[in-house]
């Protein structure tokens, strides 16, 4: 009989095999292979069945519950409520009796509550191998209170496990496969996003997001090595809200979990941070911020550590060695990433830099291939070769020789040396020509400096034009200068050394020649020293000496001292003379010698300019200023000369022409001793009418 009901148990094990093969064919999911065993094997044998699989991070199990018809339930029980250790220890399939004496630990468990009289039970999977790997995790198939003559007996588990074994390794591995097939194509989507990013900021967004999702971890962070500190400063926009009030992060080399990496250049899995002596915990201090376990790997680009990668945070369980192997697929691309970035914003800003210095320069500048192609120029140049133009990029492909073209001579050959690099300054002054359809050339000094690239060739090269328009007018001013200066030497030496002659020679015998002979000397001598202290006035404005001898003065006496020489020469010569000086003008800051100079200066102009009508001067009070208007009906200013009224040396065309004397220092000195005592001066000036030069200056505030 023993015979007949073992081979009885047998085809109904088989046939449980068959019947299970056909249901599982089709499943490829783990907890569905648990379902549906649980459920096959509790309708088949009518016993309660519990099937339990251990989570990864061993912190509990789920448990699908089938009752005597297959109707399934599923919970989670702790791994410490479930008590499944002891049975799965055993290796084998146990028989336990409620009324014997089982392990301590079994009676507590959420198992042992569900049984009244005793539990039939096999590891899964099975068999079990000491010390190799597996890919299914440890559970257990528990059949709860079988019935006498049930199909299945103790001994007949195990090749059932087995069977069930075969299932769940094929659903994990399939489970493996499709994670790993998504993690692959995370990171390849994560790699190629890194490689087409030039922005810190998306590359840092970009990385964010999908590595939190991937290893379910509440944060990611990037901290880069400052290349002169060695300091570890992390990105503020990966570290979260608790953290946007506060400094940015920043730890000192060596210092932190991170710091020990960046230094090392080692990974480090850290489950448990606070039992690690090399966490820095002050950053949670201040922020409020949890940390609990980590991932920290170097960024590496070329064996140099350029920062760290932080995964912050496992949701569930802990980190593991797949979680490490996870994040070192991408920080090769990340640190690739972010130094491309560091080094694309370096270009950048060398290139704003290169823009504002080509934008601000005053020579006209632009570069060149070395077949004469302009590559870049600058607004300067469009100004000083009056192009039409209106930016500088449209000059970009012309050839130089349709934009540069000289007076005299080509362009050329100046080119080729400068390629050859045959002096160490290349310079040409020539004359170009202005493209604004006035026929007009315009001076300038040409420079020239070649382009070499990393093969030490010459393939580009730079051309500087500066504008010598000034510099010749300053030429032509200085000559001028110093003609009119011999000139108004000349003119009193020659007249002293004649009537000194005659005295000398006694022409002059009676006194009342002798007296007009010497007055005529000392006429010329007072000119001469007119223009001797005129001289020394320029001189003590060149050294700032005026600014530190300022003090409040009257300016009443200067005017009365002044004006009444000037009344006469004025009336000498035909002129109406007018003054009407305010008697109350408040005191100016400077002294008293410089406004003397200036307002001499300007009536004195005035005077000579004007070859009749009337010369006005007054002096009144407005809006808590001095004001004082300097007015002639004379020659007037050409208007092409106005901008250079006030310069060193300047004097006008008409002035010239005209034969009125000068040194074209006067006016100089006006502007430098208005502007030394915070005054401000202007001037209105039409040819033939007239002109009318304006100084005010503060008024020093009453006690």
């Amino acid at each position: 009989m023993g015979n007949e009901a073992s081979g009885v148990q047998l085809a109904q094990l088989y046939e449980l095999w068959q019947l299970l093969a056909y249901e599982l064919s089709s499943v490829f999911d783990a907890h569905g292979v648990c379902a549906t065993v649980a459920s096959a094997v509790g309708a088949y044998t009518r016993t309660k069945t519990v099937v339990g699989i251990q989570d990864p991070q061993h912190q509990y199990f789920d448990v699908w519950i089938a009752d005597e018809t297959g109707e399934t339930v599923q919970a989670r029980w702790p791994s410490d409520k479930a008590a499944f250790a002891a049975l799965i220890a055993a290796g084998r399939a146990l028989r336990t009796d409620k009324f014997s004496r089982p392990p301590a630990e079994l009676i507590h468990g959420e198992l042992w509550q569900l049984a009244d009289r005793g539990i039939y039970s096999v590891p899964l999977p099975f068999p079990q191998r000491q010390g190799a790997p597996t890919i299914t995790p440890q559970g257990l198939l528990g059949l709860l209170d079988p019935q006498a003559g049930c199909c299945l007996a103790v001994e007949q588990l195990e090749p059932l496990a087995t069977s069930i074994t075969t299932f769940l390794d094929r659903a994990y591995m399939r489970q493996q496969l499709d994670r790993q097939i998504i993690e692959f194509a995370v990171v390849s989507d994560i790699n190629y996003a890194l490689a087409s990013k030039l922005s810190l900021q998306n590359i840092f967004k970009q990385l964010t997001d999908q590595v939190r999702r991937t290893l379910n971890v509440e944060t990611v962070s990037v901290g880069l090595i400052d290349p002169v500190t060695g300091n570890i400063q992390f990105e503020p926009a990966l570290m979260g809200p608790l953290f946007k009030d506060l400094p940015p992060v920043t730890l000192k080399r060596g210092q932190g979990i991170a710091g020990w990496v960046a230094e090392r250049g080692e990974v480090v899995i850290v489950n448990d941070v606070y039992a690690d002596k090399r966490f820095y915990a002050r950053v949670d201090r201040q922020s409020g911020f949890q940390t609990r376990s980590m991932i920290c790997l170097p960024l590496k680009v070329e064996e140099r550590t350029i920062g760290v990668l932080q995964a912050i945070n496992k949701l569930e369980g802990q980190f593991s060695q797949h979680d490490l192997s996870l994040l070192q697929a991408i920080t090769g691309p990340l640190a690739a990433a972010i130094e491309n970035a560091s080094l694309h914003d370096d270009v950048l800003a060398e290139k704003r830099r290169v823009e504002t210095i080509l934008a601000s320069m005053a020579e006209g500048l632009l570069t060149l291939t070395a077949q004469g192609v302009i590559t870049q120029a600058n607004e300067a140049l469009l100004a000083l070769l009056a192009l039409p133009e209106r930016r500088p990029e449209a000059l970009v492909g012309q050839p130089v020789s349709q934009v540069i073209r000289l007076q005299k001579g080509e362009l050329r050959p100046f080119l080729e040396s400068v390629l050859a690099d045959e002096d160490e300054y290349p310079q040409l002054a020539v004359d170009v020509y202005q493209h604004d359809g006035s026929g007009q050339f315009v001076p300038v000094l040409l420079s020239g400096a070649p382009i070499r690239g990393e093969n030490g060739r010459a393939d580009e090269m730079v051309l500087m034009l500066s504008d010598l328009r000034q510099i010749r007018e300053v030429e032509r001013m200085r000559d001028d200068f110093f003609h009119g200066i011999v000139h108004e030497l000349r003119t009193p030496l020659a007249t002293i050394l004649m009537y000194a002659r005659m005295l000398r020679s006694g022409k002059a015998a009676e006194q009342e020649k002798r007296d007009r002979f010497l007055g005529v000397i000392e006429r010329e001598s007072d000119r001469l020293q007119k223009m001797v202290r005129q001289m020394l006035q320029l001189a003590k404005q060149e050294a700032r000496e005026l600014q530190r001898s300022l003090e409040p003065v009257d300016l009443l006496p200067i005017f009365e001292e002044m004006l009444p020489p000037l009344a006469d020469r004025a009336l000498e010569k035909g002129l109406v003379f007018r003054q009407k000086i305010d008697p109350d003008l408040p005191l100016v800051m400077g002294n008293a010698e410089t406004f003397y100079l200036i307002f001499k200066n300007l009536a004195d102009n005035a005077i000579k300019f004007a070859l009749s009508g009337t010369v006005s001067v007054t002096a009144v009070v407005e809006n808590g200023r001095v004001v004082v208007r300097v007015k002639d009906q004379g020659i007037g200013i050409p208007r092409q000369a106005l901008p250079n009224l006030f310069k060193r040396f300047y004097r006008t065309q008409t002035a010239v022409e005209r034969g009125i004397a000068g040194t074209g220092l006067g006016l100089y000195m006006v502007k430098e001793g208005v502007e030394a005592f915070q005054g401000q001066i202007s001037v209105e000036s039409e040819e033939d009418i007239g002109t009318t030069f304006t100084v005010s200056f503060p008024a020093v505030a009453g006690p």
